[in-house]
């Protein structure tokens, strides 16, 4: 059965309120809950009881801190890592990865039906990642061969009732734009999250703002806006503060609580969780510098506290829509 919902045509994050995220899913899941994710996969724990218990367990604390501010909510499903390359190194066919993809928006419903109490609207996100690494562009693909490769979610996500996508951790602009308009042939809003490194620029060296003006250019500007994700605020404040026209499309924020480069993290064996009241403040300075900034929260070492920290730190107030 295919199902909708009435946020597909119009995303309410853009009407000027900040919305809330989760943080760092899978850093969480590994080393604050003590689950084996092979290859970073948190979709694999829908196959049991236990898995979708801490599932569950990991949004609540999110949905809670929204209700407690009054905040809307987007609910990114566990899925970073449920396409069809990754799926088989883990052993699932296509057919299973698209059941699981299906399974996973499920459950996002579950918990905003169990949350039906909100009175600021909760936002169902397919989340989808990248073909290879998060960090590494590795051998890039074509826009043509991105779109082919991504539509097994993208059309898993549409069936299943999500609201839209996002991509989290795009490491590359053909990736972003065969992904982009594999979401768009599904009738689904896009939302594209650039991973940056220190310097501010993707790990293919281009520029931030480059990236997004070649993805609208070549799309038609269909994404619904932009991300950053998995970089300090010290790695791409320097860039916000040179600006450009592109800096009105970058409405949404997932930072990385260390200062650690993606090397260095690759390399961690501890988690490194910095100061969630320090990122706090970090957001509350980039708030001033995106004015149109609609979503905030967490990635790689990031937890329900820093969450808790970002929502007190920002103004919740509306803003004009951007």
């Amino acid at each position: 059965m295919t199902h909708t919902t009435g946020y597909r045509a119009h995303l309410p994050q853009l009407d000027g309120a900040l919305f809330l995220t989760d943080g760092g899913i899978e850093t969480t899941l590994i080393f604050e809950d003590g689950f084996d994710l092979p290859h970073f996969a948190a979709f694999t724990l829908l196959n049991d009881t236990r898995g979708t218990g801490a599932l569950k367990a990991y949004f609540q604390k999110y949905l809670n801190i929204a209700v407690q501010k009054d905040m809307g909510f987007i609910l990114e499903s566990p899925t970073w890592r449920a396409s069809a390359d990754w799926g088989k190194l883990l052993g699932f066919n296509e057919a299973q990865m698209s059941a699981a993809n299906e399974d996973a928006i499920f459950l996002m419903r579950t918990l905003r039906n169990a949350n039906s109490d909100a009175t600021q609207p909760i936002v169902i996100s397919g989340c989808i990642g990248p073909r290879g690494d998060g960090y590494d562009p590795g051998d890039v693909m074509t826009a043509d061969a991105a779109q082919a490769y991504h539509s097994l979610q993208a059309r898993a996500f549409a069936k299943a009732g999500a609201d839209m996508i996002t991509a989290i951790t795009m490491t590359n602009t053909p990736e972003a734009i065969g992904l982009t308009r594999a979401a768009v042939a599904e009738g689904m809003p896009v939302v594209i999250s650039f991973t940056v490194e220190t310097d501010g620029k993707l790990p293919t060296g281009q520029p931030l703002g480059d990236a997004i003006e070649q993805v609208d250019a070549e799309t038609g500007n269909a994404p619904a806006y932009y991300m950053i994700n998995c970089a300090h605020p010290d790695h791409f404040e320097p860039t916000l503060r040179r600006g450009g026209d592109w800096l009105h499309r970058l409405k949404g924020l997932r930072a990385n609580a260390s200062r650690m480069s993606h090397a260095e993290l690759d390399e961690a064996e501890e988690l490194d969780a910095g100061q969630p009241d320090e990122l706090g403040q970090d957001y509350r300075r980039l708030q001033s510098i995106l004015p149109g900034l609609a979503v905030v929260g967490g990635c790689c070492g990031t937890d329900h506290r820093h969450v808790d920290c970002i929502s007190s730190a920002c103004t919740h107030k509306a803003h004009e829509p951007a």
